[in-house]
């Protein structure tokens, strides 16, 4: 196996599995572990993966996206702290959109039960623990189900947007940085979460500090839209800084 072929090996097991270890490559590959970092450096450079300590795991483009049922088996003590604080910053909106994901699902899960709320979803997970577990009216966006996510995309969810005026929108992204804004791979999903900051009084991000630093294909709100994003310890209080001068409050858990 040459280095091409190994490299291609190694963003195959990412992506299938979700994120890769340096020591278990290695012993796989039949090749040392310096090898693989090096590998994982210019696969990193290329924006194909992400290193972390001891390995790596794949990043999101136009062509590739982790599906909802990887997204539950990672970070998902953060992911849960992340939600809780999301959830602290609802104040008094009555109406609040719940974006496609396993934090916004999480979100949902974590929302007040004494009051009346009327939730808006594209989600169909997220619609229907609302709707059996909760008191809450939901409002499930109609189009076409994306069987990576199990949510609705198309002009049907958009259209249904563009009617309503919401007090607050939860949204997540694949990707969110200071030069480019949020971003997700796919254009349909780009325009229904476009739709939501446009017909929200307010806006929260909330996503894993993974997501930070990353650009995805399609760009759908600047970090100013948003009055807090919701993150993790992960992102360093310096970084954080600099996206608060952005405009939004950032909230590390």
């Amino acid at each position: 196996m040459n280095a091409e072929e190994r490299q291609h090996q190694i963003v195959t097991l990412a992506r299938r599995q979700g994120e890769v270890d340096v020591a278990k490559l290695a012993a796989e590959l039949t090749v040392s572990a310096e090898t693989i970092r090096r590998d994982l450096r210019l696969l990193e450079k290329h924006g194909l993966l992400r290193r972390t300590h001891g390995g790596a795991y794949p990043v999101e483009t136009a062509k590739f996206e982790t599906d909802l049922a990887m997204r539950t088996t990672r970070g998902v003590p953060e992911k849960r702290r992340i939600a809780a604080a999301a959830v602290g910053l609802i104040g008094d909106a009555e109406t609040i959109f719940i974006d496609e994901g396993f934090t916004p699902q999480l979100i949902a899960e974590a929302l007040p039960t004494d009051r009346p709320l009327t939730i808006v979803t594209a989600s169909l997970n997220t619609a229907a623990w609302l709707a059996t577990s909760t008191p809450a009216t939901v409002l499930l966006l109609g189009g076409r189900v994306r069987g990576r996510t199990l949510a609705t995309v198309d002009h049907w969810a958009s259209g249904m947007l563009a009617g309503f005026v919401i007090d607050l929108a939860f949204v997540g992204a694949n990707g969110i940085s200071r030069e480019v804004g949020l971003t997700t791979p796919d254009p349909a999903v780009a325009d229904v979460k476009a739709q939501a900051v446009r017909a929200a009084r307010r806006r929260i991000f909330a996503g894993v500090h993974t997501k930070f630093g990353v650009r995805t294909f399609c760009r759908f709100a600047e970090i100013s839209d948003f009055e807090s994003l919701v993150t993790d310890t992960g992102l360093p209080a310096s970084e954080a800084h600099r996206y608060s001068r952005l405009g939004p409050q950032v909230i590390r858990v």
